[in-house]
């Protein structure tokens, strides 16, 4: 591992420290944890997988209005 340096708010700090109480875990391994959890979340490979759960989401909607007829009166509206 290598050692690093972060600067925290006392807001922060004081959570941290009531979270390392309460789950008795070291300060450093609360922070490992939330930033390999940003990394996952911000990662391409985690974009792409919730892109691909959402694609299709509305596909067998049959409450949704006609979006090609609406499109099709605003290019009209946008030519006059």
């Amino acid at each position: 591992m290598i050692r690093t340096q972060i600067y925290l708010t006392k807001q922060e700090r004081d959570a941290l420290g009531v979270l390392s109480t309460e789950t008795g875990r070291p300060q450093s391994e609360l922070i490992r944890d939330a930033v390999d959890h940003f990394i996952a979340l911000t990662s391409k490979t985690h974009r792409d997988a919730v892109l691909e759960q959402a694609a299709g989401l509305w596909r067998d909607r049959d409450d949704l209005p006609d979006f090609a007829a609406i499109r099709r009166e605003w290019d009209r509206e946008r030519q006059t």
